[in-house]
């Protein structure tokens, strides 16, 4: 019973972890990175879809993405999707072939980039103490219960703190080399 919690406990925070280098993908550093475009939906046909399933996606060059689209009559539909992100890169189209030209960052837009990284460092952290503080009150609830020992509330306990300040030093460290990759010129 014990180790199904302690299980599932860490699966709940290990998936945090995942959630945010998924968000830290997303943010982009001053270099082309197909990922920058895995949150863009386009409106094909009526229907939200993630731009990764239209098109090749790729970096040919360290500032330079292109976008071969498998329907080129999406085009126009990619080009409005990729100015309403919050991107900040035009898009330029020859036809066939959507590049998009990654400007470098300036000292102004690193730092804010550098902040939305730290608050989302914040919520992941958040997000982890949450599931400890209800793995915690599960291990109360089974004392209570009478299910285990006062001895074994205590051990469980001790358990879940120190999965929990496992991932809260995973998180800083996602985050100090998400940063440390922002701030480099």
């Amino acid at each position: 019973m014990q180790d199904e919690l302690m299980t599932k406990t860490e699966d709940k925070m290990k998936k945090t972890l995942s959630v945010l280098r998924e968000e830290y993908m997303a943010i982009r550093a001053g270099r082309a990175n197909p990922q920058l475009l895995n949150r863009i939906m386009v409106d094909y046909y009526g229907t939200p879809t993630p731009l990764n399933q239209m098109a090749n996606i790729s970096a040919p060059d360290p500032k330079t993405l292109t976008i071969a689209l498998w329907d080129t009559s999406q085009l126009k539909a990619v080009e409005k999707a990729i100015m309403a992100s919050e991107l900040g890169i035009h898009p330029s189209n020859d036809g066939k072939v959507i590049r998009l030209v990654v400007p470098e960052l300036t000292e102004e837009r690193r730092k804010e980039l550098s902040k939305t990284v730290k608050q989302k460092a914040e919520e992941a952290k958040v997000a982890i103490r949450n599931t400890r503080r209800d793995a915690v009150e599960q291990v109360k609830k089974q004392k209570k219960d009478g299910l285990i020992t006062e001895d074994d509330q205590k051990q469980d306990e001790e358990k879940i703190q120190k999965l929990t300040d496992k991932y809260v030093k995973e998180v800083d460290a996602v985050a100090a080399e998400k940063e440390k990759e922002i701030m480099k010129v």
